[in-house]
């Protein structure tokens, strides 16, 4: 049997950081591996070389700079995890990666807004609880 997966999506902010926080205690009791996840705007394809690879470096480097400290915070806590980096809308790739890897679940932090306002706003949260394929737990 392998390792259950917990799709970890983060976006920089203190409500990712409390979703981490339960995600690591939740993973200790499944015994499961977690998966950050990270999603970026689309790269800018209407440049050309040397500025397209330049604008990709910069991003990738702004991606890396804000998982750094989710990644330190799970090695301190023991976690075992892996991340990701994803280009494009976070709401869709956040379902898309949930299914590729069979997660059992996705635990995610919220901005805290209400139902309707999310409906509204279209918001990241609100668009995974409608089509993700597992249970999804949402942290404010």
């Amino acid at each position: 049997m392998s390792t259950p997966v917990i799709l970890l999506p983060v976006d920089g902010s203190e409500h990712a950081a409390r979703a981490t926080a339960y995600a690591v205690k939740i993973a200790g009791l499944m015994g499961a591996r977690l998966l950050l996840l990270y999603c970026h705007r689309p790269f800018p394809v209407k440049l050309g070389e040397p500025y397209f690879q330049n604008a990709i470096n910069k991003i990738m480097a702004q991606a890396n700079t804000l998982l750094e400290p989710f990644r330190s915070m799970l090695t301190e806590k023991g976690a075992d995890f892996s991340d990701l980096i994803m280009e494009g809308p976070s709401g869709e790739k956040i379902c898309e990666v949930a299914r590729i890897e069979s997660c059992e679940m996705i635990i995610m932090g919220s901005r805290g807004r209400s139902d309707l306002k999310g409906l509204f706003l279209g918001s990241v949260a609100h668009r995974v609880l409608q089509q993700a394929s597992c249970p999804v737990l949402v942290v404010r």
